[in-house]
């Protein structure tokens, strides 16, 4: 059983072409899933059918094997947390506190619950300090923790992030970066995100989409996909840096091993030049 699915899943905005057209997507239990793709390419409508926000036009969307419904839809939030692209968009309560309250207060949970879970919440965004502000006096890094830490407090099993690195500055993305690699294996986790920055994504994700005009084109490992930059070039994507370097060094006549994260590329390097030495 997939935690979430969707079969032909097809959504079509009332007057225009479809965004979606027979969507099949499937994630498993601690998955890290990176869904790539130009503007325009329906990741974001994808993911507002994940938690029910939007309806399928035909095709059905499945969490944990049963198929989204009206009468099931309030048990599904509970199971699959979403974080827009802009915090603004999620974000309203006086205090951080009483924001990162609000989903679990909403579960009816009991007073010391709650207190617990936002506790851990901020805590796990580090962002302990930031209790008694106002969110709309934080810069943008600051609002999308809130927000993230609002979604993680009702303790969801999939947290979606739709373009998580956006507005965040260099320290910020790194930070993200740490805290995402952790759910799956800390918390049990899975996570789907999308992002227009292809060099994260060998960094964070375990397997790939890739979306274009409303469909999934490719799938496929982080090896499988960055291994076809004919595919990356037709839906408007680049190479990332790494595997693009090290290409490069190949067909220059380098003896040095593929790589596409900067872990493996350290350690290709190193071998490298240990054999050139």
């Amino acid at each position: 059983m997939h935690l979430v699915e969707t079969r032909d899943l097809t959504h079509v905005y009332r007057g225009n072409l479809p965004a979606l057209q027979g969507v099949n997507f499937i994630a498993e239990r601690k998955s890290r899933i990176a869904v790539i793709g130009p503007n325009g390419a329906g990741k974001s409508t994808l993911f507002k059918h994940f938690n029910g926000i939007l309806k399928p036009t035909s095709g059905e969307v499945l969490v944990r094997g049963e198929p989204v419904t009206k009468e099931n839809v309030r048990e599904v939030r509970k199971f699959v947390g979403i974080v827009f692209q802009n915090p603004d968009d999620q974000i309203f309560s006086p205090t951080v506190e009483q924001d990162v309250a609000f989903g679990p207060t909403n579960l009816g949970l009991d007073e010391a619950t709650v207190a617990h879970r936002v506790e851990g919440a901020l805590h796990l965004l580090g962002i302990e300090d930031l209790r008694e502000r106002v969110p709309h006096h934080l810069s943008g890094g600051e609002k999308k923790r809130v927000a993230i830490a609002g979604i993680l407090a009702m303790e969801p099993q999939v947290l979606v992030l739709d373009e998580p690195t956006a507005g965040l500055d260099p320290q910020g993305v790194i930070d993200l970066m740490g805290f995402v690699n952790r759910l799956p294996e800390d918390y049990g986790m899975t996570v789907i995100f999308s992002t227009h920055h292809v060099d994260l994504v060998a960094e964070m994700a375990d397997f790939i989409y890739v979306m274009d005009q409303g469909q999934i084109v490719a799938s496929g490992t982080v090896e499988e996909i960055f291994a076809r930059p004919e595919l990356l070039a037709r839906t408007r994507l680049d190479v990332p840096v790494i595997p693009k370097l090290i290409r490069s060094l190949q067909e220059s006549g380098v003896a040095i091993d593929m790589a596409y994260t900067y872990e493996d590329a350290q350690k290709s390097f190193l071998d490298a030049y240990t054999r050139r030495a």
